[in-house]
């Protein structure tokens, strides 16, 4: 776990309070973009800039683990020029930044399918993943082509498969399932938030939000930055995680 910079925090965040995994639905780039009378793709763009001084903020405050919701499954669906243009832009991504994040001690992953990405954006991830593959200050999680239900099915699958072929665990439980996700080395989700004043999960992490904190903010994600990344580590830090359990009783001052 990396350690705790007080002096990277606001005062009044608690370092030892702060979550090991935050997850984020990065929303808003079209709106962001139509409200300035831009085209999308200019949205897509300035949150570039939100994504990178939200990770300058995440490894100030010492998290471990930074996952983001790039594309998902579903996201198939838009017009072919916004999709080619993500993916593009994805591509162009890797290239500008993954050395940036090598020197800062990120290591990148990338969970979802690869099968339909294109072969030249595969190329890059897996360059961003073998350069990064030391790097131990704090992991950042790229979804690119998930879906949480598709996750899901196809660790099912896997289980299923080894079963037939006489290789299966000796039970199939939760541990079972979480060794065969597109991670099998992430954390539990602690806080999970959603920009632009949405308020859903949207197929993401479905397994791994299991007891996450979860806080929506208005912020279109290109407005989005380490500052409300912090406001909502505030928001997080306020709250008691109690797991299922009862809470602690209070103590009687009388005895």
């Amino acid at each position: 776990m990396p350690s705790r910079n007080p002096r990277a925090l606001p005062p009044d965040l608690d370092p030892k309070g702060v979550p090991d995994h935050v997850a984020i639905v990065m929303d808003g780039n079209g709106r962001w973009a139509g409200a300035k009378g831009l085209p999308r793709n200019k949205g897509h763009e300035a949150g570039e800039a939100a994504l990178f001084d939200t990770v300058e903020g995440a490894l100030d405050a010492g998290l471990s683990w930074l996952t983001v919701y790039a594309f998902s499954t579903e996201n198939w669906r838009r017009p072919a020029a916004e999709v080619r243009f993500l993916m593009n832009f994805n591509e162009s991504l890797l290239v500008r930044r993954s050395h940036e994040l090598h020197e800062r001690g990120v290591r990148i992953r990338f969970i979802g399918r690869r099968d339909r990405i294109p072969p030249h954006v595969r190329r890059r991830i897996q360059e961003a993943e073998d350069l990064t593959a030391g790097d131990t200050r704090m992991t950042l999680a790229v979804a690119l082509d998930y879906g949480g239900r598709d996750e899901l099915a196809r660790a099912v699958q896997a289980l299923a498969a080894e079963v037939r072929e006489g290789r299966g665990p000796r039970r199939i439980d939760e541990r079972a399932i979480a060794r065969r996700l597109w991670a099998a080395d992430m954390p539990d989700v602690d806080l999970l938030i959603r920009t632009s004043n949405e308020y859903r999960i949207s197929n993401f992490l479905l397994w791994q939000i299991a007891y996450a904190e979860l806080h929506f903010t208005p912020v279109l994600w290109p407005d989005f930055n380490r500052h409300e990344l912090f406001e909502a580590l505030r928001v997080y830090q306020g709250r008691h995680r109690r797991f299922g359990a009862v809470p602690d009783p209070v103590p009687d001052p009388a005895r």
